[in-house]
């Protein structure tokens, strides 16, 4: 799969990505607006299949990144985000030495890196968990940051 990425003086940037049956164009705008339009074939004229707001567009890219829901087990998912950053899942083993500590008590971020962005329990989401949150068994931390940061948290999962 090819993506090409141009600017578009004044008004964004366009990504055309080649896909098995034509292709995608999507139009990212300096408001914020995203079109994305269907192209059958590289000479034929674009067709606008969708618009959306900016916090639209993010909200669902993150549920198309698996922010929301992760259709593999976390352990054999690795997204990388620009900049060779890792987007990880963690599930909170029984035994763990997480469990029952606060974010804060367990000083993750000092003692790893890892920025935990997201916590799934329960079938709910806690989107930027503060640092008083309880970490509980059966919790899916979701974290960001680099294999080493990710490496020294898996090692704190089971210390």
């Amino acid at each position: 799969m090819t993506i090409r990425e141009s600017d578009l003086p004044g008004v964004g940037k366009k990504f055309e990505i080649e896909l098995d049956d034509g292709e995608m164009v999507v139009v990212i705008h300096n408001t914020g607006k995203r079109e994305v339009f269907r192209r059958p074939d590289p000479d034929a004229d674009s067709e606008k299949a969708f618009e959306f707001s900016d916090d639209l567009a993010r909200k669902i890219g993150s549920i198309i990144e698996g922010a929301y829901f992760q259709p593999v087990e976390p352990d054999t998912q690795e997204t990388t985000l620009p900049g060779g950053i890792l987007l990880e899942w963690y599930e909170l083993q029984p035994g763990s030495p997480l469990i029952g500590e606060t974010l804060a008590s367990a000083d993750v971020g000092n003692r790893t890196g890892l920025a935990v962005v997201a916590i799934q329990r329960d079938g709910e989401v806690i989107d930027s968990p503060t640092a008083d949150t309880a970490l509980r068994e059966g919790d899916t931390v979701i974290g960001v940051g680099t294999p080493e940061n990710c490496a020294a948290f898996e090692a704190l999962l089971t210390e």
